[in-house]
């Protein structure tokens, strides 16, 4: 269900903006994008598990709002990202 330190490194390093960048909004979007559609296999075979899926309303909306924070203070870089990560906003 979470994803593994190898795969965290890796999303760091695509979408971090400088060498070990964990804070940007980019990273931070890519991780919880990743978490959440493991999150979405894990519900094909587990439909009644209501503890995960509110900790999953939880983590979308907490994409939302940092890809909303990401549009308001830079179109380029938030137009860039949902491209990337092939979200549908």
């Amino acid at each position: 269900m979470s994803i593994t330190l190898e795969r965290k490194a890796e999303l760091i390093k695509t979408h971090g903006r400088s060498d070990g960048d964990t804070g940007s909004a980019e990273v931070q979007v890519s991780i919880l994008s990743e978490r959440i559609a493991n999150l979405t296999e894990h519900f094909k075979t587990h439909k009644k598990d209501n503890h995960s899926r509110r900790g999953l309303l939880k983590m979308v909306s907490q994409r939302r709002r940092l890809l909303d924070h990401l549009k308001l203070s830079d179109a380029g870089r938030y137009q860039a990202l949902i491209e990337k990560l092939g979200l549908r906003r």
